[in-house]
């Protein structure tokens, strides 16, 4: 009987290690994924990077068909140096594309604070997210069904928007993608903590997008509320 409880204990005191050091990794690459992502950024903004803005539905539907097909490199090179490699240069391919709202940020006369506050924000956010799911212990996995029912609504909601393109709308959208990819965050989280996701490299990508999408929502919804024209 002692001897079931020890090997109980090993096993539990396993998994606790092995799912510390998924999240430790997870946080290490995230981080290590902001240098591309900032780098894409800068060189969007210098050369004034525009993906076919002469036509929004078609350069949207190009994003995502060059997104989903680094998601799927990273997925099936997850366990490899080449799938940490694919996510960095997604990274900086976000980067680049993050590049075209900077631009029109940068011109506001008060640009850079509005980029400054939802960086701080954006990082606000995720502090809360990740404390609540390591602190709780709770499994928040039971989210999930009705994430991806949130997040296919404001996917499809954005290319109706594509040609609608309504100002309250793309406000709507702006804070429903905030809520959602903010709670998406929790829910990574609290599945590495529970050992729902085991491999770093697939947490890392799923929590890299939700900060993705929080800041870009936060930037949209800032400058609609503050953005001051010289």
């Amino acid at each position: 009987m002692q001897t079931d409880f020890r090997i109980a204990g090993q096993g539990s005191q396993e998994f606790t290690l092995q799912q510390n050091r998924v999240l430790r990794n997870t946080y290490f690459l995230l981080a290590l994924s902001m240098a591309p992502t900032v780098l894409g950024a800068l060189v969007g903004v210098q050369i004034n990077f525009s993906f076919m803005a002469g036509s929004p539905f078609i350069a949207f539907m190009l994003f995502l068909g060059i997104a989903w097909g680094f998601m799927w490199g990273i997925e099936r090179n997850k366990d490899s140096g080449l799938g940490v490699a694919l996510l960095l240069g997604f990274t900086f391919f976000m980067g680049l594309m993050l590049s075209r709202i900077l631009q029109v940020a940068l011109g506001f006369s008060n640009g850079g604070n509005m980029i400054t506050m939802a960086a701080a924000g954006t990082g606000a956010i995720f502090f809360v997210m990740a404390t609540i799911a390591t602190v709780s212990k709770r499994d928040f996995s039971n989210m999930g069904k009705f994430l991806f029912i949130g997040m296919i609504v404001i996917l499809l909601a954005a290319v109706a928007n594509i040609f609608f393109q309504i100002p309250a709308l793309s406000l709507a959208i702006s804070a429903a993608a905030v809520m959602i990819f903010s709670a998406y965050i929790l829910y990574d989280i609290s599945r590495i903590i529970q050992g729902g996701e085991t491999n770093y490299v697939s947490a890392t990508l799923s929590v890299y997008l939700s900060i993705y999408n929080v800041f870009v929502g936060l930037l949209q919804m800032i400058m609609a509320f503050t953005g001051e024209r010289d």
